[in-house]
């Protein structure tokens, strides 16, 4: 079953790529109205998902995300307290990726109308995920937008949740982590994902849709997972990776670049850290999660347009020298995460994903 051909997903990854660096294109023709004076940002970072800005000798980092539709799986069971994990997620991560350690956050809710209580379990949880990635929310706004926000019919509020983070750039490190100083032989490290994370939800809410019709969050799951129907198994919260990877840095041990496994699955976003014509073979990623495996099974998808759309159960990807590669595993075990060796890179371009029975080539 071709299912690739006819996009699952409901979206383009090429024209949101294309769309991305033409936005990216327009803002670099602002770079030079802070050239040489404080907020000067980097001009050699092009296809991370943050930047660094000069403040003197001070080296920030700056990224700014959302959760995206992962938030209508929340409307739908009525449970908020977890995704301001999500949020975190996506702006923390993707600054560590760059070797910033995040340090703050602001964060902004546009909503339809207010609900005091909605508000409250996704202020709270989002206070439970910056205590665990260290991280002091400073700045934030409401904003009551009516029909202009839309979502889940039965929702008490229905919203959009963005943040803008933060962080200062790891003092190992003599400039931001972009793949420029990775060589063929590096190893490759995999940190597993234990969920969706804040991704692929386009395709996984209309695949389940097409099984289980509108109400699909209340489907009975039947994977090996703890979970009581289908919207449990796709609420469950991003893990953020920042402290370990803080904690890694802090060793000293050789890194040459991170990648961050967000929307676009394993090879779009590690090709993004994969520069001067080099190439990766990964042959040991983490099996995907059963949930993924059990919606593969149950709306019939190829491995092509899973690991098109979704994480996998791999969220981010750290490259450092082969004899390194067990230290960097013993480090980030010992901050808690599952950690294993993934492949190594190439002296050729493209990725290569072998996986199951499966060998995905992306050029």
């Amino acid at each position: 079953m071709n299912d690739t051909k006819n996009n699952p997903a409901g979206y383009s990854i090429e024209e949101g790529n294309a769309a991305s660096r033409n936005a990216y294109n327009w803002s670099k023709k602002t770079f030079a109205n802070r050239s040489g004076k404080p907020g000067e940002p980097a001009q050699d970072l092009d296809g991370g998902f943050s930047n660094e800005i000069r403040f003197g000798a001070e080296r920030l980092g700056i990224s700014s995300d959302g959760i995206g539709t992962k938030i209508e799986v929340a409307e739908r069971l009525n449970r908020y307290d977890s995704l301001g994990y999500d949020l975190i997620a996506m702006t923390a991560d993707d600054l560590i990726a760059a070797g910033f350690v995040p340090t703050n956050l602001s964060n902004i809710i546009d909503v339809n109308h207010l609900d005091y209580d909605v508000v409250d379990q996704l202020m709270r949880g989002l206070h439970d995920a910056a205590n665990f990635a260290q991280i002091a929310i400073t700045g934030g706004e409401i904003a009551e937008l009516g029909n202009r926000i839309g979502g889940w019919p039965g929702a008490k509020m229905n919203f959009n949740w963005c943040s803008t983070a933060i962080g200062v750039l790891h003092p190992s490190l003599a400039q931001p982590l972009s793949g420029k100083t990775a060589q063929a032989g590096h190893v490759v490290v995999a940190l597993r994902s234990p969920s969706f994370r804040s991704n692929g939800y386009s395709l996984a809410r209309k695949t389940l849709t097409r099984l289980f019709g509108e109400n699909w969050h209340e489907a009975p799951y039947d994977g090996p997972d703890q979970f009581a129907n289908w919207g449990e198994a796709m609420l469950e919260p991003s893990l953020i990776y920042s402290p370990g990877v803080a904690a890694l840095l802090d060793t000293g041990l050789p890194l040459h670049g991170v990648a961050h496994i967000t929307g676009g699955g394993v090879a779009d976003n590690f090709k993004r850290v994969l520069k001067n014509g080099l190439g990766a073979v990964l042959d040991n990623l983490f099996e995907p999660l059963p949930s993924m495996q059990r919606l593969m099974e149950l709306g019939e998808l190829s491995p092509e347009t899973a690991y098109l759309y979704w994480n996998m159960g791999t969220g981010m990807l750290i490259v450092t020298e082969e004899a390194s590669a067990a230290a960097v595993v013993a480090s980030l075990r010992a901050s808690g995460y599952l950690a294993q060796v993934a492949g190594h890179l190439t002296a050729e371009p493209g990725v290569t994903l072998r996986v199951g029975s499966a060998e995905l080539r992306y050029e």
